[in-house]
Parts: structure tokens; C-alpha cells; sequence
């Protein structure tokens, strides 16, 4: 499976999706409104990476059980 690029990119993909989430709530505990608004700029940025993630995730099952689960 390691050897499988989708699988590779899909898990680059949830790598992202973390990365942005601990972006978005290290800003939490800050203040100010530009704080704030980076914040949710961050979480923004965190619902299209997850979107993405699961149609990735989504493709890569649906081709792992068109290929008989090699």
C-alpha cells in the first residue's frame, strides 16, 4: 500500500488537514480581532482540506475495490 500514490497523496492530504488544525486553534488562545479573524481563516482553510481529504479518501477506496483489493 505504501507503494500506491493515491495512497501516499491521500495521506498527505490528512497531514495537511492537521497541520491547518493546529494553525487554526494555536490562534484560538490568542486575542485580538486579527488573531481571530486568522483564525477562522484557518478553519476556512481546514473544511476545504477536509473535503478534499475524504473525496481522496473516497477515490482510493472506490479504485482499491474496482482492483479487487490488491
Amino acid at each position: 500500500m505504501l507503494n500506491d500514490p493515491l495512497f501516499i497523496l491521500v495521506a498527505l492530504a490528512c497531514g495537511v488537514v492537521g497541520v491547518i488544525l493546529i494553525l487554526g486553534i494555536s490562534n484560538f488562545g490568542k486575542e485580538g480581532i486579527d488573531n481571530a479573524r486568522r483564525s477562522n481563516k484557518y478553519m476556512r482553510w481546514r473544511i476545504i482540506a477536509q473535503f478534499v481529504a475524504v473525496v481522496l479518501i473516497l477515490v482510493f477506496v472506490y479504485i482499491r475495490r474496482q482492483m479487487g483489493g490488491e
